[in-house]
């Protein structure tokens, strides 16, 4: 055999040999291993995405949504199902500015806001852009999402009414300040109609026809309402800027009760058996129950609704607008939990036996439902303004520290953390085993569970 024979079919023999690691390699679906550290957006294109695929085409729960701010109508921040002891990064989808926004999901995709001043759905299973609007202000809120439309405040003043399927606009509700508390909903009490629920910088929380962007009614405040309002039991409950909690009547905007907090309250109040969870800017959590005479808080009528005083205003378009001069009884709470040094901006999440919130003494604080003891607390670096939500035996919550965490439900340990590198102050959305949570980095994060060693999902 010629020299020159030899040498090409050493070379042949060589080439065949790569094509054959390449092609093995390439079936075994080489991954990056993500190990709670930053990922490149390619990492989301193999393995991840059929993670997130055999997740969707399996959801622990057929009817796992999480349509607005916290989950549900109540603000309790529980998810169903549970959650994996370690994530990986599903895909990473990138807007114009910060993601202060908490995510929502519906129908197959997110829902989410950013300063860049737009509105966006992404493709839960892809992360790619179904549609944006561009609204005229920074968009903070958790984006409402509710037969077949999106509602969103923004820092313009307004409440959008978008199309879920396409973005367009609905219409468009002009209250007097900025909106950065989500939405809420409720039915008419003739259910023959849907309200919405946002509160405003107009000192005002407005009731607005779904379907037309009306005002039904609006009920006044004395300060800024920042948070968003929870609905149960055909009430309404706030806090506000003024320290107060509200217990509003859904039916007529009537104030029902007041509980003075004893500082401005930011956080979006939880409402569930009777029962409210808040935390205020005089470093306290609190519980009040509505249920419980011991509190004070006593029905004002056999109705449930307060006699309103004359001076009563009339709103916009004619509906009556309640607040300050009304009637009603004022309560105490029931425990008030105070040991934190620092305000709580954090909305608490709340299970059968626990309450979970972040504190900005960079302490995630859990305590007992029953009496308000301290169970545990977990320290961050950074200021915990992210609202965390219980998964099964865990909870999830963001810090200004740039992490992502999980920890036990039982004792607080950490479980898995993630770096952002930027404030996660965004609340997480919790679905069928995935978690949507957005980053002062501008991008919106999709984990699901980590692939085991040799899975071939």
């Amino acid at each position: 055999m010629s020299t020159r024979t030899t040498i090409w079919t050493l070379f042949l023999s060589a080439l065949l040999v790569i094509l054959a690691v390449f092609f093995v390699a390439r079936g075994k679906g080489w991954k990056a291993d993500d190990g709670g550290q930053r990922t490149k957006n390619t990492e989301s294109a193999a393995a991840p995405l059929a993670n997130l695929q055999s997740a969707i085409r399996n959801p622990q729960s057929k009817d796992a949504r999480w349509p607005m701010f916290h989950g549900g109508q109540g603000l309790l921040g529980r998810a169903e199902g549970d959650l994996a002891d370690s994530l990986a990064v599903l895909w990473k989808f990138k807007t114009g500015a910060e993601v202060k926004s908490p995510p929502t999901v519906a129908d197959g995709r997110v829902f989410v806001g950013s300063c860049d001043e737009s509105v966006y759905a992404i493709d839960l299973t892809t992360g790619q852009k179904a549609w944006s609007h561009k609204t005229g202000g920074s968009v903070e809120a958790a984006p409402c999402v509710l037969e077949g439309r999106v509602f969103v405040g923004s820092g313009d003043n307004f409440l959008y009414a978008l199309d879920a399927g396409t973005g367009a606009l609905k219409w468009k509700y002009e209250t007097g300040g900025q909106i950065l508390g989500s939405a809420n909903w409720t039915r008419s009490p003739d259910g023959q109609k849907t309200w919405i629920l946002v509160g405003s910088y107009d000192n005002k929380l407005h009731c607005v026809d779904a379907q037309t962007g009306q005002l039904v009614w609006a009920y006044e405040t004395g300060n800024y309402v920042n948070g968003s309002p929870a609905v149960a039991d055909g009430k309404c409950v706030f806090g506000g800027c003024d320290a107060i909690i509200h217990v509003v009547s859904l039916a007529d905007g009537a104030k029902v009760a007041e509980i003075d907090s004893g500082s401005y309250i930011a956080a979006s109040a939880a409402f569930v058996d009777g029962e409210i969870y808040v935390g205020n800017y005089g470093n306290v959590l609190l519980k009040a129950d509505l249920k419980n005479s011991s509190t004070g808080i006593l029905p004002v009528s056999p109705t449930g609704i307060s006699p309103v005083e004359s001076n009563d205003r009339q709103g916009q378009d004619g509906p009556a607008t309640h607040g300050r001069g009304a009637h009603a009884t004022t309560g105490e709470a029931v425990w008030k939990y105070a040991q934190s040094d620092a305000p709580f901006f954090s909305s608490p999440a709340v299970g059968d036996q626990f309450v979970v919130l972040g504190g900005r003494d960079e302490q995630v604080h859990c305590v007992r439902r029953d009496s308000g003891a301290k169970v545990w607390t977990f320290k961050t670096q950074g200021e915990v303004n992210s609202s965390p939500v219980i998964c099964g035996d865990k909870v999830i919550v963001g810090s200004d520290d740039g992490r992502l965490y999980l920890l036990a439900l039982a004792n607080g340990q950490q479980v898995w953390s993630y770096e952002m590198g930027q404030p996660v102050t965004s609340s997480p959305a919790v679905v069928g085993g995935l978690v949507v949570v957005g980053c002062d980095d501008g991008y919106v994060y999709a984990f699901g569970p980590k692939a085991a060693p040799g899975d071939k999902t």
